[in-house]
């Protein structure tokens, strides 16, 4: 379909530039004479709710942004111009070599030896610029790899580590997607997930919510079912973290479908979907369904049997068997059904996952169905364990960090409790 010649106009092209993706829905609204209640009308909500998408200077709403694009004919690609964050732009007091933009070393080492010391907190005001304005490229190598390592140090619970290379991943991932390739823009939207994931984990929900909505625009962009899948999920986690799990269960429900749909003729399209089975479920057992939630527990039971036990490495969802069995753990401790969760998770192995941050998840999930057991020295124990898989799983979590702290000011005599409680502040 060829695309209407004002979205070349330079009316179009600069609002595009100027990152107004509401200026360019008005654009389009009065190209075709509709007035705020028409356009309002066809996307069921009020002419003062589409007044203000127009006029805002910041996306709040995604999903109603591409909606309303959709509606009054913006092209995709103009869309995504207009989302895009602004430029970078390279300050005086860096200096970029061959290989990467860095400060000066002295006071680079003096910097991470603070923020690591001062543990994520310290990072996140990084990723906030990271995402108003895009860094200079690094030009550290190819982003496959980068990611790759990026991913490991998610699966070490590394999580300060991962935290101080977002900004780069970010940086490279943006200026590789003006090669126009699919394969780049699923890349971009692999970082932003990724950075979804790890900000949701440290309870930094807006971050999250800011950097799930740029991975599903990204992932739309490039057309891959799985890259889409994953920052669905992303989001979806956000919005069950912000008690919105009606959104956030119709949101995982058209990603299993979008998966489903592609026929399930490989094993990542299987773990896909399985994963997309097993996160709709918690976030329906969240959400007090628990009709819903166990039946789409035994959904991904029988998806993940065709699975390996032992999940090929770089894998984007490494679902196997015994992963949705600690799916079921939470689900059942989200319903309240404590016992039930100690009963999905007794036959359950630290051996059976390949990753210490689900070695890590292990712990945290049978300590939690532990502590609401009311067992203060299983939960000690198993939280122990969690700590010497991955000991950010255990410190950076608050959820987690508040049953540790509950467990010393409540049990401090407890078997357990003041080895936990030493190894958890002393770290911080």
């Amino acid at each position: 379909m060829p695309v209407d010649p004002l979205w070349n106009t330079p009316k179009a092209r600069e609002l595009a530039a100027q990152r107004r993706p509401g200026a360019l829905i008005r654009l389009g609204r009065e190209h075709r004479a509709w007035t705020l209640a028409a356009l309002g009308q066809r996307l069921g909500c009020s002419p003062a709710t589409v007044s203000r998408l127009e006029r805002s200077s910041r996306v709040v709403d995604l999903s109603l942004v591409h909606r309303a694009a959709l509606e009054v004919g913006v092209p995709r690609h103009v869309l995504v111009s207009s989302l895009a964050p602004p430029a970078p732009m390279a300050s005086a007091a860096t200096r970029v070599t061959a290989s990467h933009a860095e400060e000066d070393p002295m006071r680079r080492r003096t910097l991470l030896t603070a923020t690591a010391a001062a543990g994520p907190a310290a990072l996140l005001p990084g990723i906030d610029r990271a995402l108003a304005a895009t860094p200079t490229p690094t030009g550290s190598g190819p982003l496959d790899g980068r990611l790759a390592a990026a991913r490991e140090l998610y699966d070490k619970g590394a999580h300060v580590r991962l935290l101080a290379v977002l900004p780069g991943l970010i940086a490279d991932g943006h200026a590789a997607v003006s090669s126009r390739r699919e394969l780049d823009q699923a890349r971009l939207s692999s970082v932003y997930s990724l950075a979804a994931a790890v900000l949701s984990k440290l309870g930094s929900y807006e971050q999250a919510r800011l950097t799930a909505d740029r991975a599903r625009t990204w992932a739309e962009v490039s057309g891959s079912p799985i890259a889409a899948a994953a920052a669905a999920r992303e989001l979806a986690i956000v919005l069950r973290h912000q008690d919105r799990t009606q959104e956030a269960q119709h949101l995982m429900q058209m990603a299993a479908g979008n998966v489903e749909a592609t026929g399930l003729r490989t094993e990542a399209a299987t773990s896909a979907y399985a994963q997309m089975l097993c996160t709709l479920a918690y976030t329906a057992a969240r959400g007090g369904q628990r009709a819903e939630a166990l039946a789409m527990t035994e959904e991904a039971r029988r998806a993940a049997r065709q699975l390996p036990a032992n999940v090929p490495a770089g894998r984007l969802f490494p679902l196997s068997p015994a992963a949705v069995g600690l799916y079921a753990v939470g689900v059942h401790w989200a319903l309240g059904d404590a016992g039930a969760a100690l009963e999905a998770g007794k036959d359950l192995r630290a051996a059976q996952f390949p990753t210490a941050e689900r070695r890590a998840r292990l712990g945290t999930d049978m300590a939690r169905a532990w502590w609401a057991w009311k067992r203060p020295e299983q939960t000690a124990h198993a939280l122990l364990d969690a700590y010497r898989a991955s000991p950010g799983e255990v410190r950076d979590r608050p959820a987690i960090r508040s049953i540790v702290t509950e467990l010393a000011e409540r049990h401090p005599h407890t078997s357990g409790v003041r080895e936990l409680h030493t190894a958890v502040t002393r770290t911080t």
